[in-house]
């Protein structure tokens, strides 16, 4: 992530959730040795919190990533959350740390890379007419930036199809209306200057939206494109809707921004239905991957007795770059 995307995650997360960042200081400062964002959604899975921990690498095997999960685990336990998620690449010090504090493995997201400078000239436009010859009856639309007021309550149908998508047991779907579109999807394109491209089909017929993908551009990253959702709602599957609306957002990126070489996305290793349009696309696996995990809070609170609390791991909430809040201190971002 680039400076200002990350800011962005760090102070209201991807989707406005409330939540609380808090960081271990180092000597130095302005400097911190580890920090956490404990994301609380308030919307579903009220009974979920998810924490992104992370220790310098010069400060691990110090016990201050067992300090950050219990102090993250006793403000979860404070907002009445029973149950701690996490996401770590695969194979990291980071996933093994998750498994040594007692947590469970859940789903694996594989990532992929489409080498755009690998793909043969004309490639996309054949995908996309072969994919076409599969979806009469639908119209292909698109848009940049915020989703325009005339397609929110339809955009809202797209996201509600990802709860079709591979998932972990016990997460609860994710409810998505116009309003939810308008103030909560796409906020890194609202507040930074990262650019969102959208490709929607349209059925004809009931004017519903069948198909959208979505893919961003950082200009601090400009050769890269960053694939967002893409979904088919469940009555308009298998029309080859999936494959004709990413293969007309590749078209439309090699114009818009010719400068992009090359485009990342990430599936459940589940989710072949998916991986198959992606890797007609000519997307490969581009390892690592992501895996996620989770931990009841109760048994976060034993990773650390609170005896084992230690002064020199003192946890400050982190209210904005270079201002501390007294220790103890609730911070809603």
């Amino acid at each position: 992530m680039s400076l200002p995307v990350f800011g962005v995650w760090l102070t209201s997360g991807w989707e406005g959730d409330p939540g609380e960042v808090w960081y271990v200081p180092g000597e130095s400062p302005g400097e911190a040795l580890a920090w956490y964002r404990l994301n609380l959604p308030d919307l579903e899975n009220k009974e979920r919190a998810f924490l992104i921990p992370v220790v310098h690498p010069t400060a691990r095997r110090n016990g201050i990533g067992r300090q950050l999960v219990r102090h993250a685990a006793d403000r979860a336990a404070a907002d009445g959350r029973t149950v701690l998620g996490s996401v770590a690449v695969q194979d990291s010090a980071g996933a093994a740390f998750a498994m040594a504090v007692g947590a469970t493995a859940g789903i694996v997201e594989a990532r992929r890379l489409l080498d755009l400078r690998k793909v043969p000239a004309g490639e996309f436009a054949r995908l996309r007419e072969r994919a076409a010859a599969a979806a009469t009856g639908y119209t292909i639309v698109s848009w940049t930036g915020p989703t325009p007021k005339e397609y929110l309550s339809l955009v809202a149908a797209a996201f509600n199809a990802m709860n079709d998508a591979p998932s972990d047991e016990g997460w609860e779907e994710e409810i998505w209306d116009a309003d939810r579109v308008r103030d909560r999807a796409g906020r890194i394109v609202r507040l930074t200057e990262v650019r969102g491209y959208s490709v929607a089909a349209l059925h004809d017929a009931t004017g519903e939206l069948a198909a959208l993908t979505q893919v961003e551009v950082d200009p601090e990253r400009p050769d890269w494109g960053y694939q967002g959702l893409t979904a088919v709602t469940r009555p308009h599957r298998g029309h080859r809707l999936g494959l004709l609306a990413k293969a007309t957002m590749m078209e439309w990126l090699a114009t818009a921004e010719p400068q992009v070489e090359r485009v990342v996305t990430g599936n459940a290793t589940s989710n072949q239905h998916m991986i198959t349009v992606n890797e007609t696309l000519g997307y490969e696996l581009y390892p690592p991957g992501w895996q996620f995990c989770e931990i009841p809070v109760k048994s976060a609170l034993r990773a650390v007795p609170a005896e084992g609390m230690t002064d020199t791991a003192t946890i400050d909430a982190l209210a904005e770059p270079g201002r501390r809040l007294p220790t103890g201190s609730r911070l809603d971002l």
